[in-house]
Parts: C-alpha cells; structure tokens; sequence
C-alpha cells in the first residue's frame, strides 16, 4: 500500500491538548536528528510534509498527520538534544509519556536510530519504558546509506545488544536511496490491519 494522501493536522504542545482519536496510530520516537522527518516525507512521497532541518532539537512538538484517511502518524519530540534547557527536556518527557499512556488507539512505535551510532542512554531508556508499559516497537536503523552494505550487519551489533531485539528484527532505513520502504510498508499493513472482534459468549 502507498500513503500519498497525507495531511498535516495540527502540533500540541502538551499531551492534553491531542484529541481523542477515532483512527488507529502509529508513532515515531527517536533522538533529535535522527531522521523522523525525512523518513515521514518519504513514507509518504512529500518533500515537505514533515519539516526538517539540519539543526538539533527542531521538532518540539507533538505532530500529529492522517494518512490515507485511514489512520494518524504521531511524530514525537526528539529527545536527547543538550542545548535544551532542564525544564524543556522535563516537559517533553512528561508530554511524550503522558501521550504514550493516555493513547486508546496506538498500534505500533518506529524507534529510530542511527545505524552508524551505539543507542544512547536515552534511546535504551526509551525501549525499556515501550516494554514494560507493554507497546510494540520496531527499531529502525536510519541513514543506511551513509554505510556500504557490507558494513550494515556490523553495525547492527551493538544496537542489538543494547536494545535487545536480533537483526532481523530491525529495518535498515535510508531516506535518500529508498532503501528499507518496502519492509516499512509490509510492517506498517500488518499492524494497521483492522483488529478482529472478539467472538460473542
């Protein structure tokens, strides 16, 4: 499936301004530059979509898209930025966890990370909170082609470790070549599928 219907909906900047959803969602986290937006304007086949920027620490809201009609990509502060004051970093926590525990409708996290990087303390604090609040998570390795091919399976090693999933399990990402799209969209149609209805007693 292809998402080239996409809007912008608006930006909250505390988690109770978001509306109630009545459309599956998706999300993204990941440290600050690490590519949410790219990876969201060539999901979706915009190249400005999303805004992005070379500069750290952009995105400081919550940005919320409808896609296809069908279903919201939420796009999360990055975290991690240290020009950020104390009590701005505080308040994106706060937001990002209140909106991860108050979403009814969320089906599914991309955590990105740089695949030529080992994960952050905040990235493994980030994977630890999605697993004992009990959220599905696929990790994405961004920036795939800033590695040759050969390199990828090396690097994947210590994002393994750190964030204990197996290689398989993550999606090499590139938003230059393309590379990774299509196991993207094969995810994304999995866990957007309508959900089965329990059978009546």
């Amino acid at each position: 499936m292809n998402y080239n219907k996409a809007d912008f909906i608006a930006s909250y900047g505390i988690s109770s301004q978001l509306p109630e959803s009545d459309r599956p969602e998706l999300s993204f986290s990941g440290r600050s530059n690490v590519g949410k937006s790219s990876l969201i304007n060539k999901l979706c086949n915009r190249r400005s979509l999303a805004r992005t920027s070379q500069t750290p620490g952009k995105t400081r809201l919550i940005n919320a898209f409808l896609l296809n009609d069908s279903f919201h990509l939420i796009d999360l502060p990055g975290y991690g930025f240290a020009k950020v004051d104390k009590q701005e970093k505080l308040r994106w926590a706060k937001m990002m966890q209140d909106y991860f525990e108050q979403s009814d409708e969320l089906r599914h996290v991309l955590c990105l990370v740089d695949i030529r990087h080992e994960p952050t303390e905040d990235d493994k604090q980030m994977n630890l909170f999605l697993r004992q609040i009990g959220i599905p998570f696929t990790v994405i390795a961004t920036k795939a082609d800033k590695i040759s091919r050969g390199a990828r399976q090396k690097q994947l090693a210590p994002i393994c470790r750190a964030l204990l999933v197996q290689p398989w399990e993550i999606i090499c990402w590139s938003s230059e070549d393309g590379t990774g799209r299509d196991q993207l969209l094969t995810l994304l149609e999995k866990v957007l599928a309508p959900k089965e209805e329990a059978p009546e007693a």
